[in-house]
Parts: structure tokens; sequence; C-alpha cells
């Protein structure tokens, strides 16, 4: 079963964008190779807002979103408006183990706190793959939205980035039934 690994930048004071949505304040750093990064995934996992902000069309960045399936959790958004994008208007388990047990690679949950909460809520986040920016932004949208319970991580790896000063963790959640001791 393919996997569903949040992978989100993230400030030091726990947001993954500003307050206006913005994210020009994740630094650059050239060891990150962003070709290789979105190779690992087939299926792009989001909500509406983060869709919306998508530069798709962009020459330099919309070539990383092609051959990749989107999968947009939205109540608003209609799917004849968007016939190239899969549009999950009620988010179930049963829905997101349909996408899980298709053939592919992992699927990356990219992008949007409010859904991380809720797939997580649902025990459907196997995997937290932070980049941590060294920057406190004082408010935005946070990385998990209240309310939420709590959940044990085993740290799987970590990175320290020299040019931008980020530092990258992975974190693997572990199991419900793991969490009750």
């Amino acid at each position: 079963m393919r996997r569903i690994r949040y992978q989100v930048a993230c400030s030091l004071d726990g947001y993954i964008a500003g307050p206006q949505g913005d994210t020009g304040w994740i630094p650059a750093e050239p060891e990150i190779d962003f070709g290789a990064w979105f190779a690992e995934f087939d299926t792009l996992l989001m909500g509406r807002k983060t869709f919306a902000g998508l530069p798709l069309t962009d020459p330099e960045y919309g070539q990383l979103y092609a051959g990749k399936e989107l999968v947009v959790v939205s109540t608003t958004l209609a799917a004849a408006d968007h016939p190239h994008v899969t549009i999950i208007n009620e988010l179930s388990r049963h829905t997101i183990e349909s996408l899980r047990q298709r053939p592919g690679k992992d699927i990356w949950l990219f992008g949007g706190g409010e859904l991380f909460r809720h797939l997580l809520a649902l025990d459907m986040v196997d995997t937290i793959e932070l980049a941590v920016a060294p920057v406190l932004l004082g408010g935005g949208i946070p990385f998990l939205p209240a309310p939420g319970r709590s959940h044990r991580l085993t740290l799987t790896e970590q990175r320290r980035y020299e040019h931008s000063g980020m530092v990258w963790l992975s974190y693997r959640i572990e199991p419900a039934a793991a969490q009750t001791n």
C-alpha cells in the first residue's frame, strides 16, 4: 500500500505559510534537488487553497507537476471545471484507503495544515517530513491547526543544510494502537 507522506517547510515557530499564505520566507537550498524530490511521488494530495496557489503554468516550476495526479479535497470545486484533477468532495477513511491502494508511488500530502489535521485524525498519514527554516513568522498558517490529538513519532532521518540553515526532520507516525501505552 502506498504511504501518505506529509512533506512541508515550516518556520521555527510552527507555520507553513505566512499570514497571507505567503511562502517567500522559505530559504533557497542548493543541496535540495527538487526534480528528484518530486520524482518520489506520482500523486499530490492537497486542499483547495493549496491547489489554487500552484504555479502550474509557471515555466520554471510548472514542469514539476507534469505527469502527477493532482487530488484536491474540496467541497466547493466542481470536477467539471477541473477535468485534469481528481476532486474529493467528502474526506473519509474509505476514500483515502482507495487512493492508497491504487498502484503507484507514495502520495505527497502537499501543504495544507487543515487537511493534515483531518488525515491525521483518520490515522491516514504515515510520515512527517519537515524542513524547519531558520525564521520566526509570528503568525500565519500553522503546521498543525487546533484541535488535534496527541501522536507519538519516531525520528527516522535528520539532515542539516549549511547554506540555508534549514534542518530536515523525518518522522514515522506510530500506529494508534502503540499510542495508548
